[in-house]
């Protein structure tokens, strides 16, 4: 493996690792996507809750799977290559492995409804002609899509019709139905809830808030990354994260402005949800180019960047930590185990996360000691290459 491959490899373990981390966080306060507060807490006790809410969506709320999406187009991008320089077409192999982690997120969903993997799977097949596609084709298609046309277009639609009651949107009504199976003790119906009306929820609510094309967006972006070379330890790449964090800073704080004064808006309520939805997705992305570039610049640092290689363990088992914390979490919180949601708020679901994390960050090392790669990650190698010659 050349050395600039080697360094790039580091930076995008330890970024996902990170990403894994404060979604884990995020995970933890959510109950798992049950959102329930436990009712006769003291005063001071719900004002942190709430402080701790607040700070952990600011900093990590649709900006950590965004590092996770990009960091997918990324690997794309290298596993195509590789294959590339020996000669081989990766594309019936990847469509293979893309089937794989459709199952692994089948899995995974069965414990926790707001599954990713199913998603990242069916939009991962799509990226397989792009691959073949310009740098400028590409590029123009990702900027179209960041741009979120669906709701610019629920937009124009909203501002030539009346102002009138607008009904919630479709997702609402199965979140709603949560409430049916996740308190219960029965993991049965928990699982088929969860496989059934929740894949329904986070499926519709994927797309009215823009994920589905924003996630593919940054497949993209994340591939052009990888073409260009900005993961690598150079200059170059250096002097575009620097440009990077500076630009998004500027174009996230008139955003996070207008994030946060559109619901007082005059504006009527068929306008405001797509402008919002908008706004939103632009903010979290500025914030989350923030975030990245600042990881990468600090990682290059030979003193304060040695800190960040505790996150690289948790990044190369990635998949194998996204699930076990969906397991053990549903364990938690739900009503089929210890039924954590009664009892923690925010405060309290936080440490029962950093702890979480600790040990997750504690196993992933000790695994890595004497393994390539994570236990779900050699199943997933050697499943995708079932029926093919090795390499």
């Amino acid at each position: 493996m050349k050395t600039n491959e080697f360094n790039r490899l580091h930076i995008v373990d330890a970024l996902r690792g990170f990403a894994l981390i404060s979604i884990m966080l995020l995970h933890n306060i959510e109950h798992f996507d049950f959102y329930y507060h436990p009712p006769g807490q003291p005063d001071w006790l719900n004002s942190l809750d709430k402080m701790i809410w607040e700070g952990l969506f600011f900093l990590f709320a649709g900006k950590s799977y965004a590092i996770f999406a990009l960091l997918f187009g990324l690997t794309f991008h290298l596993q195509w290559q590789r294959q590339l320089r020996a000669g081989k077409d990766f594309s019936i192999r990847f469509l293979w492995r893309m089937l794989l982690l459709l199952c692994f997120g089948f899995v995974n969903a069965a414990f926790y409804q707001g599954d990713i993997l199913m998603m990242y799977a069916l939009l991962g097949i799509v990226m397989i002609p792009f691959a073949r596609l310009n740098d400028r084709i590409v590029f123009v298609t990702a900027l179209l899509l960041l741009l979120q046309p669906f709701e610019w277009i629920a937009l124009f639609q909203a501002s030539n019709e009346s102002d009138g009651a607008l009904a919630d949107p479709a997702s609402w009504a199965y979140f709603g139905q949560m409430s049916g199976y996740i308190p219960k003790q029965s993991m049965i119906d928990t699982i088929v809830g969860n496989l059934t009306n929740g894949r329904l929820a986070v499926t519709l609510w994927n797309w009215e808030n823009g994920r589905v094309v924003q996630t593919f967006s940054l497949f993209l972006f994340g591939m052009l990354a990888g073409r260009r070379q900005l993961f690598e330890i150079t200059e170059s790449s250096m002097r575009f994260w620097i440009r990077t964090l500076l630009g998004s800073i500027v174009f996230f704080l008139p955003l996070y402005y207008l994030k946060v004064t559109i619901p007082t808006a005059e504006i009527s309520e068929a306008m405001r949800r797509p402008f919002e939805s908008i706004v939103s997705s632009w903010a979290n992305i500025t914030f989350m180019a923030v975030a990245a570039a600042s990881f990468v610049l600090l990682f290059r640092n030979r003193k304060r960047g040695k800190s960040l290689f505790i996150f690289k363990p948790l990044g190369r088992m990635s998949l194998t930590n996204y699930i076990l914390q969906s397991v053990v979490g549903s364990f938690l919180y739900y009503g089929y185990g210890l039924a954590l949601y009664q009892y923690t708020g925010a405060s309290i679901s936080l440490l029962i996360g950093i702890a979480l994390a600790t040990m997750q960050t504690v196993f992933s090392r000790w695994w890595m000691q004497n393994h390539a790669q994570g236990p779900l990650e050699i199943l997933w190698h050697k499943a995708t290459w079932l029926s093919f010659r090795k390499d």
